[in-house]
């Protein structure tokens, strides 16, 4: 597997996993019924933020994220990102080599912490992945996610300085 900076050729590859992951409704807070062209605008991030993906040694892409400021201006020093794995190259290690490119990618852009502001609690291998590499929960926001099956589930915002 390599991991490297999107380019828009790889965009063929990213959108049937996330418009999958997206369409579920229980990890992420886009719209359940995203058409691909904002998918793709909201994904595929304009500088200074940027996109990877992870492929295998065919091309196929198994995973991807993006890197952006999160915030603009006197907060732009912090960090976020977005994560997604193809839910059927899960199990893999993808996630956590993500994770950990990502990280590196945001302390050599000379972000000083990462971010993350909606980690749905109910999503366990990812909170479990993100405590892992470091992330602790700084704030929980009280049934701020409507799951599909679970009903209200609360948002977690996970913080590491880098």
């Amino acid at each position: 597997m390599e991991i490297r900076i999107a380019t828009v050729e790889d965009w063929p590859g990213i959108w049937p996993f996330l418009r999958e992951i997206v369409s579920t409704g229980d990890t992420y807070t886009w719209p359940r019924d995203v058409d691909e062209a904002r998918a793709r605008d909201m994904w595929l991030v304009a500088p200074p933020g940027r996109t990877v993906v992870a492929v295998d040694t065919d091309g196929t892409v198994l995973g991807s994220a993006k890197l952006t400021p999160n915030q603009l201006g006197p907060g732009d020093h912090v960090a976020n990102a977005s994560f997604m794995v193809a839910p059927w190259a899960a199990g893999r290690g993808i996630g956590r080599a993500l994770g950990g490119y990502v990280l590196d990618l945001a302390r050599a852009d000379g972000y000083r912490a990462m971010q993350f502001n909606a980690v749905v609690a109910a999503n366990i291998r990812a909170v479990a992945l993100w405590r892992s590499l470091g992330f602790e929960v700084v704030g929980r926001i009280p049934d701020g996610f409507r799951h599909p099956t679970e009903g209200y589930v609360d948002l977690l915002v996970m913080y590491q300085r880098l």
